[in-house]
């Protein structure tokens, strides 16, 4: 069972925060959870990973027919998944390509925020503000604050400084007026 504030589901909203409603994610949050619990039902794993029990039902349906899992029947009413060795590879391919794409998206951040970061410094500014999406599970705002440390910028909560705004995997800034 995938708990909602588990690390699969951070992981696999930050997948699909970068890949809105990706097949891939859900791919393998599924093939995750089936290798942990293969007795899982379909509801369980619709209600945890937030989508309905038909969109898991064709996903499952779709893993079968390439492969990847066989459905056993456990009990009269109750299925067994299993893995193939197929789907194992496929598994560890989808996490390492999702590793992938979370070191390029923290690269593509620290970036953006030492290029605005160079602008706060450039205006006269070595302190910012955080606003935004701060404690969601994309992390952002934590490349935020390890960016500001490493730039010698201070983050305070003060009116009259620079904000950096983060709204997903986007951070903006807002330079205010200097005082």
């Amino acid at each position: 069972m995938i708990e909602p504030n588990s690390e699969t589901a951070r992981e696999l909203a930050l997948l699909e925060q970068i890949e809105p409603n990706s097949e891939t994610a859900r791919e393998l949050a599924l093939l995750e959870q089936i290798e942990h619990d293969p007795d899982v039902t379909q509801a369980s794993l619709a209600d945890h990973l937030g989508v309905a029990v038909g969109t898991v039902n064709w996903h499952i349906k779709r893993l079968v027919s390439k492969g990847y899992v066989k459905v056993k029947r456990a009990q009269r009413r109750k299925l067994r998944y299993i893995i193939t060795p197929e789907g194992l590879s496929l598994r560890a391919r989808l996490t390492v390509e999702y590793v992938e794409r979370n070191f390029r998206m923290y690269r593509r951040t620290r970036q953006r925020v030492t290029e605005l970061l160079d602008e706060v410094r450039a205006a006269g500014y070595d302190r910012v503000r955080l606003t935004g999406e701060l404690d969601g599970p994309e992390d952002i705002a934590d490349v935020c604050r390890l960016s500001c440390l490493e730039q010698g910028i201070q983050v305070v909560d003060e009116p009259d400084v620079p904000v950096l705004e983060v709204q997903g995997a986007k951070v903006y800034l807002r330079l205010g007026e200097k005082v």
